[in-house]
């Protein structure tokens, strides 16, 4: 049998009215910053802006254009931290008042017990669905409330 490589996801491209406004909102909402080294692919007009949270090992491709239907067949984009990541994201997400998946504000209620992690679902300004999810289910379970 041979053995196949390691994947990993190296990016997602997201359609967007405006790259750097784009950018700024996922860098307040969720701390990603533009990656400098790729910054010169978005001189293009129809190059991405790419952003991450880990230095550029997995990365957000923001390319300009109209937002993709519901039915376009991109789903969600979810994003993985660790316990004090979700708790601290949670409470972000909360005070820049971004409503959860059903469009009401961020409350315990909104987090998703999986029983193995816990999820929240929300949506970019752009329409994108977006989750956050922890598998550190006993140290958020330890924390008691989280907003």
């Amino acid at each position: 049998m041979t053995k196949r490589p390691a994947l990993h996801v190296d990016h997602v491209e997201l359609f967007v009215p405006d790259r750097y406004e784009a950018a700024k909102w996922y860098r307040r909402t969720l701390g990603l910053e533009i990656l400098a080294d790729y910054e010169a692919w978005a001189s293009d007009p129809r190059g991405p802006l790419m952003i991450s949270s880990d230095g550029g090992a997995t990365k957000l491709a923001l390319f300009e254009g109209r937002p993709s239907a519901p039915d376009g067949g991109f789903r969600r984009v979810a994003f993985r931290v660790d316990a004090g990541g979700f708790q601290e994201s949670l409470r972000r997400l909360r005070s820049l008042e971004v409503p959860d998946s059903r469009g009401r504000p961020l409350t315990d209620a909104s987090v998703v017990d999986h029983a193995k992690a816990f999820s929240v679902y929300f949506s970019d300004p752009y329409g994108h669905q977006l989750e956050l999810t922890t598998y550190d289910y006993d140290a958020v379970r330890a924390l008691g409330p989280l907003l």
